[in-house]
């Protein structure tokens, strides 16, 4: 009977020593505390454009260090494989907790439930403090998807020393002027194709139009969802683009091109003109490393036809999701709120300009150099002119693309590329 009595007491012992209760085997520190356990996460990011891989990964390890119960496994993919690894990610049930997301999405992934609604979590105070256009990044149907990460557009760049010898004392102001101060680059033999664009088949192609179509007032579809782009600003856009390849102004290797290629062509001195995103500003510029025109980069609004309009802006930025299969969403979430903060923008700000209006307020904030690119930026986000919001936006996209590459390699008119996707996208439509 001792024994027995001294065996449980020893068995009491050593499970109070481990920390195991008899309550339901919850492990609790000495003093009594229910111990957190360590949490992995895992993230989905892209390579090129906006942050640098680097730049994540510094930011994410920076969390780590201040939440040492967290830890963030990384993967990154191009922009153009991101959409469908989400998809597939999905669809395997073993997906991701936190997504980077493109502003055409939010519509698709909320209705096929691939996103958490966490408009309940985001405090007004923050809507407020943060540009109008960049909560569109997360939006669908007043509800919000996820916190917008990076605020971008496409600006026109252009090469300062090749305009000086050209005799061009100022950058383009209207899309004519663009065209025209090209063949005079041309014409003079200072660079062979003066403009650089993203027009490889996928969504490249199709941003470079948008812009285009911003830019000479045009509309996508009406009220009750007929297409309009294939006429007025949408076809002006798309005849604009097959002119300046005929002038012999765009770089015929546009047609295999995106933002990468764009900042190699330009950067190598092997262009006048490109129209890129924020990160390509400093790269250029700075990198030496990367660019062969250090010091020699001017950055303007991308301009529109000015008459109707006078800056043509596109809403291309990103956010940060959590998606519905996370098992961590409270975790996910603070990541995400330490991503977006604004300290953190602000000390990552060389290739991605922050969300909040107060950094634009405040000079002593921006880096050194940058002065041009954020008087840009200040007035283009006031003007961001977004790409159709629909649920089905990657199919309208895709036939988009194709129609615009037909043009643009002379298999079709314009006129007759945009009819014949305006069709296309109607039976699309019909078959939902």
């Amino acid at each position: 009977m001792n024994y027995r009595k001294n065996l449980f007491f020893s068995i009491l012992l050593a499970m109070i020593i481990t920390g195991i209760s008899f309550a339901g085997g919850t492990k609790e520190s000495t003093s009594g505390q229910k111990e957190k356990q360590p949490v992995k996460l895992s993230a989905l990011f892209m390579k090129q454009a906006s942050y640098s891989e680097q730049d994540v990964r510094n930011m994410t390890a920076e969390f780590e260090k201040e939440n040492p119960l967290i830890g963030i496994s990384l993967e990154f993919v191009s922009y153009e494989a991101l959409h469908d690894k989400i998809i597939a990610a999905a669809a395997s049930g073993s997906g991701y907790d936190v997504i980077l997301i493109d502003v055409i999405w939010p519509a698709e992934f909320a209705t096929q439930g691939i996103l958490r609604d966490i408009t309940k979590e985001i405090p007004k105070s923050m809507i407020d403090k943060v540009f109008s256009g960049a909560w569109d990044t997360v939006l669908y149907k007043d509800r919000y998807y996820g916190i917008p990460w990076i605020l971008d557009t496409e600006y026109l760049f252009y090469n300062k020393e090749m305009l000086k010898k050209a005799g061009i004392s100022a950058p383009p102001k209207t899309l004519n002027d663009l065209a025209d101060q090209a063949k005079i680059i041309k014409n003079k033999g200072i660079v062979k194709y003066p403009i650089i664009w993203a027009w490889q088949q996928s969504e490249n192609v199709f941003l470079n139009y948008v812009v285009l179509v911003a830019g000479f007032g045009g509309s996508f579809f009406d009220d009750n969802g007929n297409p309009l782009f294939n006429s007025g600003g949408g076809l002006k856009a798309l005849q604009y683009m097959v002119q300046s390849l005929k002038d012999g102004v765009s770089n015929p290797a546009s047609l295999q091109a995106i933002s990468d290629d764009e900042l190699r062509v330009f950067g190598s001195e092997q262009a006048a003109f490109a129209l890129n995103w924020t990160y390509m500003y400093n790269i250029a510029n700075t990198d030496s490393s990367q660019s062969k025109v250090v010091g020699q980069v001017g950055v303007e609004p991308t301009p529109g036809d000015g008459v109707n309009v006078q800056i043509a802006s596109v809403n291309g930025s990103m956010g940060l999701g959590i998606t519905q299969s996370s098992k961590n969403p409270k975790e996910a979430l603070k990541y995400i709120e330490y991503l977006t903060s604004s300290s953190v923008e602000a000390k990552y700000a060389n290739l991605s300009l922050p969300m909040w209006k107060s950094y634009y307020e405040d000079p002593s904030k921006w880096p050194k150099g940058q002065k041009p690119l954020i008087n840009a930026a200040q007035l283009s986000f006031a003007k961001l002119y977004n790409r159709p919001m629909l649920a089905h936006y990657t199919q309208f996209s895709t036939i988009m693309q194709k129609y615009l590459q037909k043009a643009l390699l002379n298999q079709m008119s314009p006129k007759d590329a945009l009819d014949a996707a305006a069709k296309e996208v109607v039976q699309e439509k019909a078959n939902k």
